[in-house]
């Protein structure tokens, strides 16, 4: 019998990306989401993409008997743990939803695993753990820095909790630390789906490129960068997804030597607002219309990751270019577009 993973938010961004990967891969999946910041129609669309219709359930995960009913129902061998709010802007004016949402799921979520007897637990971790980072590229045993919005702070503690449960010898946990995913699955079935406008810059890019936005608004050309505008680490969701399928099988497969381990997942890469408008004109071909704006709350000047904990230990690497990322991208919104 193949194992059973169950995949908290899986119909969001990276987790129905994730969730086509291990199908893929041939194990049974088992989605929940509350669709807060998901569509159902993409459960059809994993289907397309893996031949297999994925079990989902529409389940609040700060309702702890909802989350008692789901193991109840289905035999479950790991976790991945994606469910929360991720607006690093909204987390900054509305702290509290955060707080609640992201750290209630995730408490409830352990508390059912403990009773149910299931260890292991991937936790979608996030590089603002850092804050301003003293030292680039960052790695793994940098200190955490006070955090720059509520989004952070719940990726912080929700690390700290999972350590100390690990520590007590219920749990067993990798936490991946994301850098900033991008682009959308080749087939051009799956993406980033934002509501609004968009928080991250590969969406916003797109759609001002299609013209459901007139202008992108760059957030601050004033920072202590090389073109005075943040630099990040763009890792293509896809290779994303891949990672969490390492992580699970090292899990799986009781390769963890300690409870709780982190691993960086980026490129190792830094490309700054400037040079990923620039990329994308390039790639496409499309001219932006774009202007310069005040900085944004809650933004480090650059960030990028020191990958080669995740090279040597998790085995695994990214292998998808930034052109790669933006043409992905840019095919998906074309096909929003239809």
């Amino acid at each position: 019998m193949s194992q059973t993973i169950l995949v908290t938010g899986g119909l969001g961004y990276i987790g129905s990306h994730t969730v086509v990967e291990l199908m893929q891969q041939g194990y049974q999946v088992v989605i929940a989401d509350n669709l807060s910041n998901a569509q159902p129609f993409i459960a059809s669309r994993i289907a397309a993409i893996t031949g297999t219709k994925p079990v989902w359930y529409k389940k609040n995960l700060c309702n702890i008997k909802a989350v008692r009913q789901l193991f109840a129902n289905n035999r479950i061998d790991v976790v991945i743990h994606f469910a929360a709010h991720k607006s690093v802007a909204e987390s900054v004016q509305q702290p509290l939803k955060y707080f609640s949402n992201n750290l209630q799921s995730l408490m409830n979520v352990l508390q059912v695993m403990q009773e149910a007897a299931v260890k292991p637990i991937v936790f979608s971790s996030s590089a603002t753990v850092y804050g301003y980072p003293d030292v680039l590229p960052v790695t793994e045993t940098a200190p955490f820095k006070p955090a720059l919005s509520a989004y952070a702070s719940t990726k912080q503690m929700g690390e700290e909790l999972l350590q100390k449960i690990c520590a007590a010898g219920s749990i067993q946990n990798i936490s991946l630390r994301y850098f900033n995913p991008v682009g959308a699955h080749p087939s051009g079935l799956i993406g980033e789906l934002p509501t609004g406008i968009p928080n991250n810059l590969l969406p916003y890019v797109t759609q001002t490129a299609a013209g459901k936005l007139k202008m992108l608004t760059v957030y601050g050309n004033d920072y202590d960068t090389p073109d005075g505008t943040c630099i990040r680490d763009y890792i293509h969701v896809v290779d994303l997804a891949k990672a969490h399928v390492k992580a699970c099988s090292r899990l799986l497969n009781q390769q963890v030597p300690i409870s709780f381990e982190v691993f960086n997942i980026g490129t190792g890469k830094g490309t700054s607002v400037l040079q990923m408008i620039q990329q994308f004109e390039r790639v496409t071909g499309i001219s932006l219309n774009y202007k310069i704006g005040k900085r944004r709350l809650g933004d480090a000047p650059a960030v990028y990751a020191g990958t080669e904990k995740a090279n040597t230990i998790l085995g695994w690497r990214a292998a998808l270019s930034l052109s790669d990322m933006i043409a992905s991208a840019w095919q998906w919104q074309l096909q929003l577009a239809k």
